[in-house]
């Protein structure tokens, strides 16, 4: 079914109009139950309401969804004159409009996207919308009050930082100054609204053909009105701007057009603030539906109680909530160890994880301990990831059901000790299999799909403090490692400009299970025992827990670092290897325990 605008609507969708006192009509969508809870979601500039399709399709399970095309935009008319149809003011009366109309007896929930978060930040405000608004969920978008005030405090106090941030907000507002120009509604008119959905798309790593809409050079022209009749307000705004309804703030940190920097002091407008941030582009709606659209359901059922239904989520509390939240995370080596502890930091903030393992027991259990701690969704996955065919496998059937991974943390691992010359080639095979093959096939895999995605990501892979050591008692082990190491910053260098990020974890001796099973070559099995029991002792004292190196794992991956050394004994050892590599030669003929 076409609303008439060349994109298909949702399935289930019902389609209507809403006319105004103003005589405007809007042209609304709506999907879910009327019982529901009310979200309504406003796009932004230059776009119309099926920017939103994704995201609905993803909420109507659930709440009762409405997008409508702001006036001008769509399907719903324009107002006559132009000059002065856009104000903040009249946008408030159309919101109020569909409000009443599609919930006329509760407040609403309220998504905005760009120029429609703009909006929203007016009806979460304004004295006249009190007891119709029930949340805000704010995307790319600020209040022009709060922008007004936030460039009056920087002018007022001219220091570097301050200097800094109006200066690059101004370069990334330069669309703002062609708008006001006469060569504006010409340019979207000819080439420019020509060539603008290529631009978008390819800007954003998109490849929805109904984006943006057959209305678009209309909408563009129209649009132009919210910056002409709005813009008085960033010069002379309000001082009475306080959100009265709870606001879910998410901001995209590679946005091109807002810096996040203008959210700076927004608790002292928004007492119950929520902040998010997810490392993309502007049209978030369009490239991450799959993490917005469980934001947006958490924040609505928190402020519903009970009547959102069921699978009602639990928010992360993690301290990394508000950049993972939501985000799909993929960790091999999952069912115990650092792998566990990694699965397990992720789901406490709030991503969606799949354990995966060769362990199907242990999997399931990292998983089910991961949606009790706060993760939306985990999976368990049984794959030995030393079989490239399983994990080709396992990465069609994860975008498949999943999605796109965001986070790759290659942690599987085996362990060899012992003299090179007592290493048998199965030894080698089988520790190179898991150590490098392993990671090999999860970058080559999941990096291909972040890459073809065009949307960023990251990769972690797990080394060891032994790469950066030659050692007599551990020189396959080392050697592995050194490989990964090496694998890791040449990736690195080749995925930079797709936005991925890709990290080296080098923990030292850390409290896992990894000592159990290691094989000790050149020795009878009472002796490997042995062996075995001495190295888990070993590793009790050290007592460095596999939480710590989790810890540093979600740390890298924020700060987008390249090789984290972790304990104490491995960031020396990272020291020496640069300052001083042949003390750590002479120390290795010592043959000294690894």
């Amino acid at each position: 079914m076409s609303n008439g605008g060349g994109a298909e609507l949702p399935a289930g969708a019902r389609e209507r109009q809403v006319t105004t006192a103003e005589g405007v009509r809007l042209s609304l969508v709506e999907l879910g139950s009327p019982e529901r809870p009310t979200i309504v979601l406003v796009h932004g500039y230059p776009d119309s309401k099926e920017l939103w399709w994704p995201v609905a399709r993803r909420l109507a399970g659930r709440f009762h969804v409405v997008a409508y095309d702001v006036r001008g935009h769509g399907r719903s008319t324009a107002p006559r004159p132009l000059h002065g149809g856009f104000t903040l003011e009249k946008l408030t009366a159309d919101f109020l409009a569909v409000a009443d109309a599609v919930s006329p007896d509760a407040p609403v929930h309220l998504v905005g996207h760009d120029w429609g978060s703009v909006q929203g930040w007016e009806f979460a405000t304004a004295r006249r919308t009190r007891g119709r608004v029930a949340s805000f969920t704010s995307v790319s978008g600020p209040s022009l009050d709060h922008l007004g005030h936030w460039i009056r405090q920087r002018r007022a106090r001219p220091t570097p930082r301050h200097v800094g941030q109006l200066l690059r907000q101004q370069a990334k507002s330069w669309y703002v100054h062609f708008l006001l120009t006469r060569l504006a509604e010409p340019a979207w008119r000819g080439p420019l609204g020509t060539r603008w959905p290529t631009m978008v798309r390819r800007a954003e790593g998109l490849t929805d053909a109904d984006f943006p809409s057959a209305s678009l050079r209309q909408d563009a022209v129209h649009g132009i009105w919210l910056y002409r009749d709005n813009g008085h307000r960033v010069r002379r705004p309000r001082t009475d701007a306080y959100a009265h309804v709870p606001v879910q703030l998410v901001v995209p940190t590679r946005d091109p057009y807002l810096s996040p920097a203008l959210y700076d002091g927004l608790e002292l407008w928004v007492p119950r603030l929520t902040r998010r941030t997810l490392p993309v582009r502007h049209w978030v709606p369009r490239t991450r539906p799959d993490q917005l659209a469980p934001w947006i359901a958490a924040f609505v059922a928190e402020h519903e109680g009970s009547t959102a239904g069921p699978g009602h989520e639990a928010r992360a509390r993690g301290p990394y909530a508000d950049r993972f939240g939501g985000q799909l995370v993929l960790v091999t080596g999952a069912a115990s160890g650092i792998g566990r502890a990694v699965a397990l930091s992720f789901a406490e903030a709030g991503a969606r994880v799949i354990a995966v393992d060769r362990d199907a027991e242990g999997a399931a259990r990292t998983a089910e301990t991961a949606r009790l701690v706060g993760a939306q969704e985990a999976w368990p996955e049984e794959v030995d990831v030393a079989d490239e065919h399983a994990m080709e496998k396992l990465a069609t059937r994860v975008a498949a059901e999943h999605g796109i991974v965001d986070v790759l943390v290659n942690n599987a691992g085996v362990g060899v000790a012992g003299p090179l010359l007592d290493t048998t080639t199965e030894d080698w095979r089988r520790l190179l299999d898991v150590n490098l093959w392993g990671v090999i096939h999860g970058c080559r895999l999941f990096g291909r799909q972040m890459a073809e995605r065009g949307q960023g990501g990251h990769i972690v892979n797990t080394a060891s403090a032994a790469a950066f050591l030659p050692s007599t008692a551990l020189p396959a082990y080392s050697t592995s490692k050194a490989a990964v190491l090496m694998l890791t910053e040449s990736l690195r260098a080749e995925l930079a400009g797709r936005g991925i990020g890709v990290t080296a974890i080098c923990p030292g001796v850390v409290n896992t299970n990894i000592t159990a099973t290691s094989r000790f070559v050149g020795v009878g099995e009472e002796e490997q025992r042995r062996r075995r029991e001495k190295a888990a002792r070993l590793y009790a004292r050290r007592d460095y827990a596999p939480e710590k190196v989790a810890d540093a794992v979600l740390k890298a991956v924020v700060r987008n670092r390249a090789v984290v050394p972790v304990t104490p004994e491995a960031r020396v050892v990272r020291a020496l290897s640069r300052l001083s590599p042949r003390l750590l030669r002479a120390a290795a003929r010592l043959n000294l325990p690894g």
